[in-house]
């Protein structure tokens, strides 16, 4: 395995779906006060411009969602059902809204604190959770590896909280329609890795 590398801005800087495919088999990495966690990522989501409506910006820009229109390989994180903090990295180049939700994770480094963090919120034991299931959805990832409102807007090439190229092997993908949303319903753009157990499902139909 070759020397890790944060993924450039130009990775993020083209169109929406070659990212989401390309971001399979990549490590989201966070280091925390509390110590490094990371997971190979084995699940995205697309959510591509004004014209999406399950995407962010269909309303046109507001406050919230200010970070789609920002640069590419920017960290969107918002919360969800007033719960969960999901993690997306913004795609495309600068005033074209779009990024990708990351949907789950199998476990790389630090899990341990990982099983610490779900333990916390769901009131179980640590040891209650397969490791498969720990970053199993997107809330539940961003449990896992201590992600909040705290890191919207975080550089994911540069930051405490990035993207890697860790030169992991490949994986072979497959495409769905996306999970939770009763619009933009019938594009296919849910990627995952096929065979892993980590993947909240085999197919969106």
């Amino acid at each position: 395995m070759g020397t890790p590398r944060p993924l450039s801005r130009d990775f993020y800087a083209r169109p929406t779906l070659e990212v989401a495919r390309e971001l399979i088999g990549k490590a989201l990495v966070h280091d925390a006060p509390a110590g490094r966690t990371s997971g190979v990522i084995v699940e995205v989501e697309a959510y591509i411009g004004e014209t999406d409506p399950a995407c962010h910006a269909a309303p046109g820009p507001t406050p919230r969602n200010a970070p789609l229109y920002g640069p590419p390989g920017i960290a969107y994180v918002y919360l969800n059902y007033g719960i969960h903090s999901l993690v997306n990295a913004v795609t495309e180049p600068e005033g074209s809204p779009a990024a990708i939700l990351i949907r789950a994770l199998e476990p790389l480094e630090g899990e341990p604190l990982m099983r610490r963090r779900r333990g916390r919120f769901a009131g179980r034991p640590a040891e209650a959770f397969a490791s498969t299931a720990l970053c199993r959805g997107p809330g539940n990832l961003t449990r896992a590896l201590g992600i909040t409102l705290r890191h919207n807007r975080r550089d994911l090439t540069s930051s405490a909280l990035r993207i890697e190229d860790q030169d992991l092997p490949a994986r072979e993908v497959g495409w769905s329609r996306r999970f939770g949303i009763t619009v933009g319903v019938e594009a296919e753009w849910r990627v995952y890795a096929v065979g892993s157990a980590a993947v909240s499902g085999q197919s969106g139909r």
